[in-house]
């Protein structure tokens, strides 16, 4: 597979994030190239880079919490929810939140899963940032923003570190804004 990689002109700062990348070919299975973003957070120069910029991205917009896809978008949205001091709403997969959820099943290119939400997180009419570490077919952040829905919020946007756009995440995430850090192209 051959790819290339592009900062995001919502980047403006030169950083050489696609350096903390690696590229991993056939994991989890034969034909997949795993984009891994452990580097990122090995490196605090570059996690930090990450933080400052989404910052930097939103910070003129009126977001009311911050809803993190389990696990890695947990690790960005975090730190970013806490500088905005907005909530944190965290996605989950089935079965792993104790109360009241809302839930969502969704078709993954190897099978289905289930998304949830805590029912008593999600601010009914507020605008909610759904955040995750990478943005491939947008399955799943479609399905987070289904959960989130039904609770009454509205999705203002969606934001990961990496974009696979060659993916066609646009097609299933509709009008909502989406905005990446860095994305790879394939050929």
């Amino acid at each position: 597979m051959i790819y290339h990689c592009f900062m995001s002109s919502l980047a403006s700062h030169s950083f050489p994030l696609d350096d903390y990348i690696r590229k991993v070919p056939d994991f989890p299975k034969p034909g997949i190239l795993f984009y891994d973003i452990t580097g990122i957070l090995a490196a605090p120069e570059a996690f930090s880079w990450c933080i400052d910029r989404m910052e930097e991205i939103y910070s003129g917009e009126k977001i009311d919490a911050i809803a993190a896809v389990e696990a890695r978008g947990f690790v960005f949205a975090s730190p970013f929810a806490l500088k905005r001091n907005i909530p944190l709403v965290l996605v989950r997969k089935k079965g792993k939140l104790p109360g009241e959820v809302y839930s969502c099943e969704y078709e993954l290119e190897y099978g289905t899963a289930i998304l949830e939400v805590h029912k008593a997180d999600v601010p009914s009419g507020g605008r909610i940032l759904v955040v995750d570490d990478l943005i491939a077919t947008g399955g799943t952040l479609n399905a987070a923003r289904n959960v989130l829905e039904q609770g009454g919020a509205e999705v203002a946007g969606y934001f990961g570190i990496v974009g696979l756009p060659f993916l066609n995440y646009s097609s299933a995430l509709g009008n909502i804004p989406v905005k990446t850090l860095i994305e790879y192209k394939s050929e």
